[in-house]
């Protein structure tokens, strides 16, 4: 990593309050931008999240805007209304108001004498998401975007469903992890020390946990359009480039993206990365100097320079060479390769039956704490992110071997398994796994799938099974970018079951799979001669000087445990978002977070999944609050049950202490 604190711009900081449309209510906003601008105007690029400025994000904010601002560029960092340092009470995410407000922005930032009147929106996951939408609104002035580990479609491939199921344990820890985040209080440094209480009393008094909304809808109805961008990539004006890795769960939207928007204003770069910036070194690399690839993006469209983005292929991507199971890389070995076109004339579809010579149906039935081998499903560059050996998990499904491949084998794309079966239940999921199976034996997963047979013929509606019927059915799997070596099997692993990420039906079921008439569809990439991709080494600028504190009693990321006479499965996760710390300004910010899976055997209705969080913010005698909360999900035959709670404190006294209990019927979960 390279670090840099010299420009050619000088750069300054100020804060500033920012106007809403109702005329009530202010965000607030850190600027950095040239100290010349105000005679030398220059374009705006907008950051615009819920996560905190004053503290949460405030390390890899250091990092970036003042590198942009040097550059010649004013960044800028945005709370959005309730959230943070701003006015108003928290909404649900990416609600009208929050859309609305980021226009408001976008339009404000314009309008600034030290502005060009052109702005461009970046952000990862939550920012990226809401560049997205706020681009399909077309605001004159938004020239630009760059998405990263973003999603288009808020039903499909968001941490709420995935192929159409319930996601365990995302549905259940985001929820639990935002109840916890918007109940945090605003900065009485930012706001004022006669501010502070009063607005965070008006927060937790207007609170709702999410969980509640999401899932009301279990289907992809009018609520789930709602700012996918998949509906009409026709909106989106901006030119977009989208970013992702291939152990981030929305790489696929990547893919939708440069298929669908047109050639000149779009561009897809997916490395082997996790749900973080590509350019910050953490687990899997390698890294690369992102920031530098997103000035030439900025340059390109908002100063009208000709950097050579447009010359670069469509889509740069990834390809992992194969490695041993292991829950962490540092860095990947690999190659990078461009396609000019999405999809690729490159990359041919190979089919391949399960097992040609097998009419005879097989069962799967496989234990219900399938998927505790999973890995996290937002893997953050942590030590226990990725999924293990999966031989235990191909041990619990039903296993379809190709021979030792003769030759290296390169895949890009997303690869599909159709499947003939019957299902003995209405209600049945079925969970493919791709794996790279060593000679050794040894199992790395390279990507899998998802489906609720209940949304097969689509995820707007639930369609139950009519047991003693067979019918053939496909199972998209994510994308990946994969080279399986000579040698080697293709494993094609099929379960019913999948806990924590699947939330099991009610009723214990089995299936029935016709291997000589179930394929599975491999997107195969063409070797060929082609021109190196290179990037340059990361810079950023120089790190905010925070002090992390290393935890009293360290404890697992991920444990599972097994109550052998109870036969009852537990995994206890750590979420590690970053530990407690201290900040420059003398801030303390304190967190902590534990979730925790149980479920027993052959029994799917004792599924259960609590998150709990404290976290305390105290700075000199005058500000200390503190924040517990807890959320639980479980279900009967009918419903799903939601408890939640959160206790807040300032200065030892109890502030707000509100409970919630909410239930849902299982339409399609």
């Amino acid at each position: 990593m390279k670090y840099r604190d010299q420009f050619e711009r000088q750069v300054v900081r100020e804060d500033v309050w920012i106007p809403t449309r109702d005329g009530a209510t202010r965000l607030h906003a850190r600027i950095w931008r040239p100290a010349d601008a105000g005679s030398d105007p220059v374009p705006a690029l907008l950051e615009y999240l819920p996560y905190r400025k004053s503290d949460w994000t405030a390390p890899r904010d250091a990092q970036r805007h003042p590198w942009y601002a040097g550059h010649g560029y004013a960044s800028v960092r945005v709370d959005i209304r309730g959230h943070g340092d701003s006015e108003g009470t928290p909404g649900d995410e990416y609600d009208a108001q929050e859309l609305a407000d980021g226009v408001d922005v976008v339009n404000w930032l314009a309008a600034q004498p030290w502005c060009t009147g052109k702005v461009g929106m970046f952000g990862i996951s939550w920012g990226g998401f809401n560049a997205l939408q706020i681009a399909a609104l077309a605001p004159e002035p938004l020239k630009a975007v760059v998405t990263v580990c973003s999603t288009d479609d808020r039903y499909d491939n968001d941490v709420h469903y995935t192929g159409g199921a319930v996601l365990g344990i995302d549905m259940l820890a985001w929820a639990g992890t935002m109840l916890a985040f918007a109940s945090r209080p605003p900065d009485p440094a930012s706001v004022g020390t006669d501010r502070w209480l009063p607005m965070w009393r008006e927060r937790l008094d207007t609170l709702q946990p999410f969980l509640h909304t999401w899932l009301d809808h279990q289907e992809r109805d009018a609520y789930w359009r709602h700012g996918s961008v998949c509906e009409d990539y026709t909106a989106i004006d901006a030119a977009v480039l989208a970013v992702g890795g291939w152990h981030d769960p929305y790489r696929d939207t990547v893919l939708r993206l440069v298929e669908h928007l047109p050639a000149d204003r779009v561009r897809g770069l997916i490395g082997p990365w996790s749900h973080q910036y590509p350019d910050r070194g953490l687990p899997p690399g390698p890294a690369i100097g992102f920031l530098q690839e997103t000035l030439r993006w900025w340059d390109q469209h908002l100063k009208d320079t000709d950097t050579g983005v447009l010359r670069e292929p469509l889509l740069r991507a990834w390809i992992n060479d194969p490695v041993p199971p292991a829950t962490s890389y540092d860095v990947l070995p690999g190659r990078w390769v461009g396609e000019t076109d999405w999809p690729s004339p490159q990359v041919t579809w190979s089919e391949r039956a399960l097992a040609p010579d097998s009419r005879t149906p097989v069962l799967v039935r496989s234990p219900v704490h399938t998927g505790l081998d999973a890995g996290r499903f937002f893997p953050f560059g942590n030590a226990s992110d990725l999924p293990p050996d999966q031989r235990e998990e191909d041990g619990r499904s039903v296993c379809f071997d190709s021979e030792p491949l003769a030759e290296r084998v390169e895949i890009l794309g997303r690869p599909r398994v159709g499947l003939r079966l019957d299902s003995a239940t209405p209600r049945a999921h079925v969970i493919v796994r791709l794996c790279d199976v060593a000679p050794d034996g040894s199992s790395t997963l390279v990507t899998r799938g998802v489906l609720n047979l209940l949304s097969r013929h689509g995820r707007d509606k639930a369609v139950e099974w009519t047991p003693g019927t067979y019918e053939d059915v496909e199972v998209e799997l994510t994308g990946i970018g994969y080279a399986f070596p000579p040698g080697h099997r293709v494993r094609v692993a099929v379960s019913d079951a999948y806990w924590p990420w699947v939330w099991p039906h009610g009723e214990r079921g089995e299936l029935r799979v016709v291997p000589a008439d179930s394929a599975v569809h491999l997107p195969v990439r063409a070797a060929a001669e082609e021109p190196p991709i290179v990037f340059e080494e990361p810079e950023q600028a120089p790190a905010l000087p925070v002090t992390y504190d290393r935890p009293a009693e360290p404890r697992p990321e991920r444990l599972v445990t097994h109550d052998v006479a109870a036969g009852e499965w537990t995994l206890e996760v750590d979420p590690n978002y970053g530990g407690s710390r201290t900040y420059p300004d003398g801030l303390r910010y304190e967190e902590s977070a534990r979730e925790t899976y149980r479920i027993r055997a052959a029994d799917p209705l004792s599924a259960s999944a609590v998150s709990q969080w404290r976290i305390r913010l105290r700075r000199g005698d005058d500000y200390d609050a503190e924040i517990m909360t807890r959320t639980e999900l479980r279900a009967t035959a009918a419903d799903f049950v939601m408890d939640s709670r959160i206790e807040a404190r300032a200065n030892g006294e109890t502030v707000a202490k509100r409970s919630w209990h909410h239930t849902s019927a299982r339409t399609s979960g």
